[in-house]
């Protein structure tokens, strides 16, 4: 059976985003020729699921190509219906019955890159197999919370640590059956 990893970057305080979706506090830790292991993570995966608001945000910014290279399928969760794009779908339907069935089909493993509404769905339906959370160097006071009250506590068993120049701290956990 497939897993359904977590891959993301948060706030010293867990926060996603800044107020109004910002993510620029991510670029304190761009550094050239340095992808916090993205590129090796994305080679295991060949299905996303992504919320709109996260989407919209990286398609503005970095472009279609960051999540559609033509290798993988993505599902864009959103609450207004679209039409397919390439390999994206925006899909409209029961996030929890989507996920079970993507991950009895055959394939790669599957990408989750937020934002926070379908992580803590995903969460509350204990659907997550593996979390790969980047700690940025930075308090940001307020925002997008990346884990919201309401859900069951989940308990994780520890992969690995790892550490980079810019500060930034990579925690990796799969969850416990």
């Amino acid at each position: 059976m497939r897993k359904i990893s977590l891959f993301i970057a948060t706030s010293l305080d867990g926060y996603i985003a800044k107020p109004n979706d910002d993510l620029t506090f991510l670029k304190l830790v761009e550094k050239a020729g340095e992808d916090y292991g993205y590129g090796e993570f994305t080679d295991t995966i060949d299905t996303l699921i992504i919320g709109r608001r996260t989407y919209d945000y990286v398609l503005k910014n970095v472009g279609l190509s960051h999540y559609d290279n033509g290798q993988r399928d993505v599902y864009v969760i959103t609450r207004t219906e679209r039409p397919q794009v390439g390999r994206t779908t925006f899909y409209t339907g029961n996030l929890t019955e989507l996920v079970k069935r993507l991950k009895s089909e055959k394939g790669k493993n599957i990408y989750c890159d937020g934002g926070a509404e379908v992580i803590n769905e995903l969460l509350k339906h204990d659907l997550i197999d593996e979390f790969i959370i980047s700690i940025v160097p930075i308090l940001l006071g307020n925002g997008t919370r990346l884990f919201k009250d309401g859900r069951p506590e989940q308990t994780l068993e520890f992969i690995k640590v790892k550490t980079f120049e810019t500060g930034l701290t990579q925690l990796h956990y799969k969850r416990q059956k």
